[in-house]
């Protein structure tokens, strides 16, 4: 064979289509025959209606090499501008560990691996996701949790849905949303309740009028504009008024913060994004939702529980799934039966590697920082919101702000900008003490101000009853694997449970992938 007919096969014969495609010539003669037809167009012919057929060819150019297209691609990508966000608005900077990038993110047994319908063969992936199902409940302070949902707004629409399926016959058709909320999580609140006929009022919870017996309400913690909030004394008048409480929670700042469990709320929701995930370019990322046990058959999504196979053995299932549409259809509790399986498994993973002291460490780290940046605005003469923040600050520019933003445009910063003309600024994980100097310069109009000597003044303004007391992720796994090859080895182990493309065919679902 020459070079020149070496290098039309590899395009064609041995190419992208080729080698993605699981039949060869003669699986697919066997196919064909197997079901009366000569050729694939016959059978396309016999399949799709003529109605939607195109009669044309596809106006295309001619196929790409894979090898050519991702030179391509990674040319387009070349000529992006990396910038450095703190728009916040829920989603953080996250460092993704090594062991888990490669051992989880990038390894074919986790992310081929599919919905575990079949328990006997999903060992490994189970145990992965009552590992996230643990971490929440404990986070949150609530009994049950489910293996995740789809993102935070779904999770907070389907919040939505379990109070108005548990309300009192007394009560309104009405639910109310903290102003205080993220915009996008209103938005597809706002979307799920339109079909539903339930009136959702985005208001500021002091003018909420709870003679109109709203069956439910939605609240952020801490709010978008990064206030703690201290919801003790509204929830119970929302109690009173038989109306039952959702709270969107940033999980990390629960590791500094009284979990919405021990201030009276009948669920929580959020995103487990800033758990070792990346930001991906806003999506996907794994919800969570946790609730009460007297609510648990109510509850959407995906349950693992622990159960003993016939030897007395422990073994896992999904449990309680009377409440998904492939079992009870248009009697299911949900019409959202899929679980972020991957990405739960890395968050839930990142809980296990770091366990809970360090991620309290990390927490007090970013609330520090966030206090240091604070402490030098207000030197520099800036206002910002008042109370106390984890992670997000609100800044009024004043008559800086055009300079200010010109400055920021040219740094590659990027913040949130509020309509009334205010900016928010939201700090992570991987904001580090160069990041924080360079953002006091940015302010600066003189003499600067220096991150080292204003360290020293700092101390916490969360309020002491708001602050955490009770302990978290005190099971063994989550205080176990604290080394990259201790981690390493256990993930190893949870493979070696499982079945995945790496092994087999595997048995499909209802649902997409989990990616």
């Amino acid at each position: 064979m020459s070079n020149s007919e070496l290098s039309k096969g590899v395009g064609t014969e041995f190419g992208f289509a080729e080698r993605h495609i699981g039949l060869n010539s003669d699986d697919l003669k066997g196919v064909l025959g197997a079901l009366g037809c000569d050729s694939l167009d016959q059978l396309i012919d016999r399949v799709v209606p003529t109605k939607i057929r195109l009669r044309r060819p596809l106006d295309l150019p001619a196929a790409k090499s894979e090898t050519e297209v991702l030179a391509i691609v990674r040319e387009i990508a070349s000529r992006n501008q990396l910038a450095k966000s703190y728009i916040g608005l829920g989603y953080s900077g996250s460092i993704t560990p090594p062991v888990i990038q490669r051992n989880i993110l990038e390894n074919p047994n986790w992310y081929t691996a599919y919905t575990p319908y079949q328990p006997e063969i999903a060992q490994g992936r189970l145990e992965a996701l009552l590992n996230f199902q643990t971490m929440i409940s404990d986070l949150t302070g609530l009994e049950i949790a489910n293996a995740s949902l789809l993102d935070e707004g779904t999770a907070a629409a389907e919040a939505m849905a379990l109070c108005f399926s548990v309300r009192p016959p007394s009560s309104s058709n009405r639910y109310f949303v903290s102003d205080g909320c993220h915009p996008q999580t209103i938005s597809v609140v706002q979307t799920r309740a339109e079909p539903l006929g339930i009136e959702v009022l985005v208001q500021n919870p002091e003018t909420w009028d709870l003679s109109s017996k709203p069956f439910g309400a939605l609240l952020q913690y801490p709010t978008t504009t990064g206030k703690i909030e201290d919801y003790r004394g509204l929830i119970r008048n929302l109690h009173d008024a038989g109306t039952k409480v959702a709270v969107a929670a940033d999980l990390l700042s629960l590791t500094l913060l009284m979990p919405p469990g021990e201030f009276g709320a009948d669920i929580c929701v959020g995103t487990s994004q800033r758990f070792g995930v990346p930001m991906g370019f806003g999506g996907p990322h794994a919800a969570f939702f946790a609730t009460r046990n007297e609510l648990k058959r109510h509850m959407p999504g995906r349950l693992v529980g622990v159960s003993k196979d016939t030897a007395g053995r422990v073994a896992l299932r999904l449990a309680l799934q009377t409440r998904e549409q492939h079992i009870r259809r248009d009697r299911a509790t949900s019409n959202i039966c899929t679980a972020q399986v991957l990405l739960a498994v890395i968050a839930s993973s990142y809980a296990v590697y770091h366990g809970p002291k360090r991620l309290r460490r990390m927490a007090e780290q970013i609330h520090i920082n966030t206090e240091i940046l604070a402490l030098g605005l207000e030197r520099l003469g800036f206002n910002l919101l008042t109370g106390p923040y984890f992670d997000t600050l609100t800044v009024d520019l004043g008559t800086s702000r055009d300079a200010i933003l010109e400055r920021a445009k040219q740094e590659k910063i990027n913040f949130r900008h509020f309509q009334d003309g205010r900016i928010g600024i939201s700090l992570d994980e991987t904001t580090t003490d160069r990041d924080l100097q360079g953002l006091l310069d940015l302010f600066c109009e003189g003499d600067r101000l220096f991150v080292d000597d204003l360290a020293p003044e700092i101390s916490s303004n969360i309020p002491a009853d708001l602050r955490r007391r009770s302990s978290f992720l005190g099971h063994p796994v989550f205080n176990s694997y604290h080394t990259e090859t201790e981690l390493l080895r256990y993930l190893h182990r949870l493979e070696q449970k499982d079945l995945s493309l790496t092994t087999s065919m595997i048995p499909l679902g209802s649902c997409t992938m989990k990616l």
